[in-house]
């Protein structure tokens, strides 16, 4: 028997703060505690060592092997639950089984071994319920996957006259294409019909076949429709008339979608003309297309720069200045030319905001200069000045009256009309 285990404090220490552990089944009457530790499981023949505890309380002690026993005895009652219910697979639970019986040989835990192993038994039970259902299901799924197939034979038999050449066509691929993904049945039953879905089959396309075999004569049109539409894409390929030509462009595709198919070959050679003749024209069209690109790159990079002279201006202290340097800005940005579409918002924004900002600065030189508010300050600030001044010589005549009631009385009243004073004088400032 090998050394018995020696769980530390931590591993016998209860969750909670209390001293008792948290035994929550009968698992604990199958076993003892000696008072050296020893924890022993009572089984129906024998008593059997399990371990000893290493720190705590023998209830403490014996709690651990106890829960031990009921999280394996829950995790086998769990395999034999979901295994019933279909929610587990066989293999899972004969894993499960193996696992608890190989505990169970030399256990270290406590609780009811034989009502433990009684559980691996049901599972084992239940494994074979469940094999044999598989069986029987294997063998109706192949059966069904035969039926499956003998009605798809049965529907390509029932087409093999059609006359809807590409409708049935398509449809025959989706057989086929079904008949690929469906379950196998039995080997032999297969083969045969397999053979008549392909005899079916080569029928419906040896009479297509023939069919379009006949329309070849009727394709010489399609010679002539080619040929007109290539020559009108080969006169239009050195065209520089970009916006127009690619209309042209995308008319005469439209006319060759709608124009009769030649052969296989004489399409790939016709449509290899007609698209050198589209990339020629595309081709100069990007190229184009490019320089131009290249010349709003360079418009952007002296926007730019007139950008950064304008917001130099900022923030405006000498406005004559600015309105003039401002002006001279604009004319050059407006002779700069178009950029990139990427770039014109964020451009034509910065520069807007200096000019807003410029325009504010004249409007508040011209609100700081009104001289009909200017008056109305000095006004105020005289109005409140004087009346400080007749206060003060109120208070005084009554300080040398000795009047202390007038003082006092002057003196509030000066210092009520002081707050408005300054006001009026911070509002006077702002014209001066």
């Amino acid at each position: 028997m090998s050394t018995p285990a020696h769980p530390t404090p931590a591993a016998i220490r209860p969750p909670t703060a209390s001293t008792e552990p948290a035994v929550t089944s009968n698992s604990a009457t199958f076993g003892r505690v000696e008072p050296d530790g020893t924890v022993w499981v009572r089984t129906a023949e024998t008593e059997i060592s399990v371990g000893q505890y290493a720190a705590g309380t023998p209830e403490e002690g014996l709690a651990f092997f106890v829960r031990k026993f009921d999280d394996l005895a829950a995790e086998a009652t769990l395999s034999l639950v979901r295994l019933r219910d279909g929610r587990s697979t066989v293999e899972a639970a004969a894993a499960t089984a193996t696992k608890v019986r190989e505990q169970l040989v030399e256990p270290k835990m406590v609780g009811d071994l034989a009502e433990l192993a009684s559980t691996c038994d049901a599972i084992d039970a239940e494994i074979a319920i469940q094999r044999q259902k598989r069986a029987t299901e294997k063998a109706a799924a192949k059966a069904a996957a035969l039926a499956a197939r003998e009605q798809l034979v049965a529907e390509a038999e029932s087409v093999v006259q059609s006359t809807q050449w590409k409708a049935t066509g398509e449809r025959y691929r989706e057989l086929l294409d079904a008949w690929k993904t469906m379950p196998h049945g039995d080997r032999a039953a297969e083969q045969g019909l397999w053979k008549r879905f392909s005899t079916a089959r080569s029928a419906f396309d040896k009479a297509r076949r023939s069919h379009f075999a006949a329309l070849e004569v009727q394709r010489a049109d399609a010679t002539v429709a080619k040929e007109r539409i290539i020559a009108q894409a080969e006169v239009l390929a050195a065209s520089t008339d970009w916006g127009p030509t690619r209309a042209a462009f995308r008319s005469l595709l439209d006319d060759w979608k709608a124009a009769p198919r030649g052969s296989r070959k004489d399409e790939d050679a016709w449509w290899a003309r007609f698209k050198a003749a589209q990339d020629q024209f595309f081709a100069a069209s990007t190229a184009a297309n490019d320089e131009r690109e290249t010349q709003f790159r360079a418009n952007a990079q002296v926007k730019e720069e007139l950008l950064a002279q304008a917001q130099a201006l900022l923030p405006v202290t000498d406005l004559v200045a600015a309105r003039k340097a401002l002006a001279e800005i604009q004319t050059k940005w407006e002779s700069a030319g178009m950029v990139p579409r990427a770039d014109k918002d964020r451009l034509d924004g910065g520069l807007r905001k200096v000019e807003d900002a410029v325009k504010n600065a004249e409007s508040d030189r011209w609100r700081r200069t009104d001289p009909a508010k200017k008056a109305f300050a000095q006004s105020a600030v005289d109005k409140f000045q004087e009346s400080i001044d007749k206060l003060t010589a109120a208070r005084d005549k009554a300080s040398t009256a000795g009047d202390a009631a007038a003082v006092a009385k002057a003196e509030a009243s000066i210092a009520n009309t002081k707050p408005l004073l300054e006001a009026a004088q911070a509002s006077l400032a702002e014209y001066l």
